[in-house]
């Protein structure tokens, strides 16, 4: 137990180092759900993912997040696992709004890290599975940004979906309308 809590502080603290001398600021709440979804966006660089897991071991938030099942190799898929990966088949059929309903409804604490653009490279229009999951499970969605041009990272908002698709996903495509990913010309926020 020790060695975990040792470890921890050590990755807390240089997170910390990590963020600050690449001047970027953290925002917005460090408290969260017990149960949630977290949209991240813009997601325009493998940086996005490095950047925000510092984010995490700063504000002590261990987010689960998804991950094609091609990666879950020996070790590294380990790694991955024990980083809070879960493994997707992107190539079957498979109900993955369901999937993640369940794991919501089996755990008391449970928090789902998504980049609803879904790759680095730019995108006509986002995967708006992230909204059915949260229908489906009951939970909230909330809002993350990684914004480039002034190097803030942070929850900045926190929506209760209301069933009428069309009105929220305007909203949250207005949420995060302003903001530019490491590569901006690959960042898009139109949702649908």
């Amino acid at each position: 137990m020790l060695f975990l809590c040792t470890n921890f502080i050590m990755l807390r603290l240089l997170s910390n180092i990590i963020l600050k001398n690449m001047g970027w600021k953290i925002i917005g709440r460090s408290e969260f759900p017990d149960k949630c979804i977290i949209i991240a966006a813009p997601h325009t660089s493998n940086w996005d993912f490095i950047i925000a897991r510092c984010y995490g071991y700063v504000v002590d938030l261990s987010v689960n997040y998804l991950a094609k099942k091609e990666l879950f190799i020996p070790f590294i898929g380990f790694i991955l696992k024990i980083n809070g990966a879960i493994p997707v088949d992107r190539i079957s059929a498979n109900n993955l709004v369901n999937t993640i309903a369940l794991k919501f409804k089996q755990n008391k604490r449970f928090i789902l890290g998504l980049s609803p653009e879904g790759t680095r490279s730019r995108v006509e229009k986002w995967k708006t599975g992230f909204y059915y999951m949260a229908i489906k499970s009951e939970v909230p969605i909330l809002f993350l940004k990684i914004d480039y041009n002034i190097k803030e990272i942070g929850v900045f908002n926190e929506f209760y979906p209301t069933g009428d698709f069309e009105k929220d996903m305007m909203f949250i495509q207005n949420e995060f309308s302003s903001f530019a990913g490491k590569i901006p010309e690959n960042y898009n926020s139109i949702i649908f």
